[in-house]
């Protein structure tokens, strides 16, 4: 769904050559990879970043994406749902060396790109989860960008009115008849790729960590003045696009975290997303097939068009770039507050997966995946303050606090990065950004926790985090304050 489409209205004998075209997709898929050439000879790493556009001094949106796009003149700067949402994709980085001192310095030269073009119109980027400063007015359709894409899901999810609501330390509700409600949020999402092979053990492994992860690294608890969960982006998101399933045969829902642990690969993903209703059914114009005309792997467009329409947290990608690829696109995690802060969430969350991917590791986990399920929607709500279940080798999983169980995974995550031949002084520098955040106990969510506690407004609290943010000192060290004016 990243690039524009050329058609908006669609008929039935769309939809029906839609739907054969998936299935026709999944055969070739089994084929294409396990052709011996598919696949990266290194493993790679990539995200994207979502960012708000806010007036520097009252902290509200500032509805100029497309003229901050064409002033920034950058192909990695696209438009996201709403008019005050950006989104920047990195270039992808071997998995080797120093990867999240890369994806650090591209964050922070295109953060800067964006505020060199934003001045001049009024705004500057903002990287949070939520815009705290948002008001349910900014979420109407009225805001969202001149993209056909975003008007073909409006249309296609339906514009029947349904209820948001969040309930947290306060409670939030909003009536919302539009998928526009989806840019209060922004994330830092990260792809990285896995062998065909091990993608079931990849996958799960990326299913299991998040949870804790996410617990640290939280940084959405308030949502239109009201304190809510840590990670309010969440159920936020979910709700936005509605988490109902599409049929009662359907194994997972549209959005959400899945129901079960992968047992086959990544076509049993495919096959779960491809129950769901086309939301653009667009056919290539010729059928799929195994091998392009130069002999590359399969386009699948069909299939990758579709795939964009399915929010899983965790998402499979099928690229077929090179020889090709599969990798899972990890969209958990929420933008912000800082480069450095994104770069350290990145190399716990990838040397977690990577530990727990290793071949010493079940290919299903040894925790039931209700409770693995239910760790990150706790993880959402409390942060460090969850409860978690957690597996145990030798015997049944045991409920940890997530403060002290993100502490005691340092060192697997440390032990996965190694393994994938990331330097040591790298793995010490951004594992130890997250050691003195968990040693302090301050989150992203828990600092601004503090400052609303203090009797902060929301308007200074932006103001502070934004001068604070432009330093690019992580969250750890942040003053935690008393006052803000």
């Amino acid at each position: 769904m990243g690039r524009e489409l050329r058609q908006t209205v669609f008929t039935d004998q769309d939809h029906q050559l839609f739907r054969a075209r998936l299935e026709q997709s999944l055969a070739v898929l089994d084929e294409t990879v396990a052709r011996s050439s598919f696949g990266l000879p290194q493993p790679m790493l990539g995200a994207e970043l979502e960012m708000f556009l806010a007036d520097p001094d009252d902290g509200l949106p500032v509805a100029r994406n497309e003229e901050v796009r064409l002033a920034a003149a950058d192909p990695r700067i696209v438009l996201e749902v709403n008019r005050y949402n950006l989104e920047a994709n990195l270039s992808p980085v071997p998995l080797r060396g120093a990867p999240f001192t890369a994806l650090h310095q591209e964050a922070r030269d295109l953060l800067q790109a964006v505020a060199k073009a934003a001045l001049p119109l009024g705004a500057v980027p903002y990287c949070s989860g939520i815009l705290p400063t948002l008001r349910p007015g900014d979420l109407t359709r009225h805001n969202v960008s001149p993209k056909r894409r975003y008007g073909i899901l409006d249309e296609a999810l339906g514009r029947a009115p349904r209820d948001l609501s969040v309930h947290g330390e306060q409670s939030c509700r909003m009536r919302s008849d539009t998928v526009c409600a989806q840019g209060a949020v922004s994330s830092w999402q990260v792809h990285l790729t896995a062998p065909v092979a091990d993608f079931a053990r990849f996958y799960n492994a990326a299913q299991l960590v998040i949870a804790p992860v996410l617990a640290v690294c939280a940084n959405s608890p308030v949502l239109f003045g009201r304190l809510l969960w840590d990670e309010t982006r969440i159920p936020w998101y979910e709700q936005t696009f509605g988490t109902r399933r599409s049929s009662s045969s359907d194994s997972y829902e549209r959005t959400g975290f899945g129901e079960g642990w992968v047992r086959e690969g990544v076509g049993e993903l495919m096959e779960a997303a491809c129950r769901h209703r086309p939301l653009a059914p667009i056919c290539a114009d010729t059928p799929p097939t195994e091998a392009t005309h130069d002999g590359g792997p399969a386009e699948l467009e069909e299939l990758r068009l579709h795939m964009g329409t399915v929010w899983w947290w965790n998402r499979p990608v099928y690229d077929p770039a090179g020889d090709g690829h599969l990798r899972i696109e990890m969209r958990a995690l929420p933008s912000g507050p800082t480069p450095a802060d994104m770069a350290a969430n990145t190399a716990l969350l990838t040397g977690l997966v990577l530990d727990h991917a290793a071949d010493h590791e079940p290919v299903v986990p040894d925790l039931p995946f209700t409770h693995a399920r239910a760790n990150f929607y706790a993880a959402a709500r409390q942060g460090l303050n969850a409860t978690l279940w957690w597996p145990r080798a030798d015997g049944a999983p045991v409920r940890r606090n997530a403060h002290e169980l993100v502490r005691s995974l340092l060192t697997r995550a440390a032990r996965g990065l190694a393994g994938a031949d990331v330097a040591d002084a790298e793995i010490q520098r951004w594992l130890g950004v997250i050691e003195a955040r968990v040693a302090s106990g301050r989150s992203p969510a828990h600092w601004h926790r503090c400052a609303r506690r203090a009797g902060a407004h929301d308007r200074d609290i932006f103001r502070r985090s934004l001068e604070l943010a432009s330093e690019d000192v992580p969250v750890h060290a942040w003053t935690v304050p008393g006052s803000l004016n």
